[in-house]
């Protein structure tokens, strides 16, 4: 009875652990740039305050210019991506992105990006609160 439940806890971590498509990046490669970016808690935290100081100035629920409420999760990472390399957004085509960097634009991509739909991993430690 002992060897069955260890073989059953080792089976659960094995099959818990090994979904990396799951997990929290750490890392990515934008096509976009053609640059690999590790993420950083500073790098990151850029992304979040360029997110939070341009895009949510008229991305938020209930806004009166009739945009749609957007948050990290309202795309999944390769969503976001397409979102930055093709620049399809009437945000992005109406100027609203110009006082953007290509730098601030890619720290935005890479914090939308570790934070998209299809990120979360609660057995990744990095996840946890």
């Amino acid at each position: 009875m002992k060897n069955y439940f260890l073989l059953l806890c080792a089976a659960f971590f094995l099959f818990a652990s090994s979904n990396p498509a799951q997990s929290s990046p750490i890392k990515r490669y934008d096509k976009t740039t053609k640059t690999c970016r590790i993420f950083t808690h500073a790098t990151l935290w850029a992304g979040y305050k360029i997110f939070v100081n341009n895009c949510k100035i008229c991305h938020y629920r209930g806004n009166k210019q009739g945009v749609k409420f957007i948050y990290t999760e309202s795309k999944v990472r390769k969503g976001w991506n397409r979102v930055f390399a093709e620049r399809y957004p009437v945000c992005a085509k109406n100027g609203s992105w110009g006082s953007l960097t290509e730098e601030q634009i890619a720290r935005l991509n890479d914090y939308l990006y570790k934070n998209a739909a299809d990120t979360y991993d609660p057995y990744d430690a990095t996840d946890c609160g």
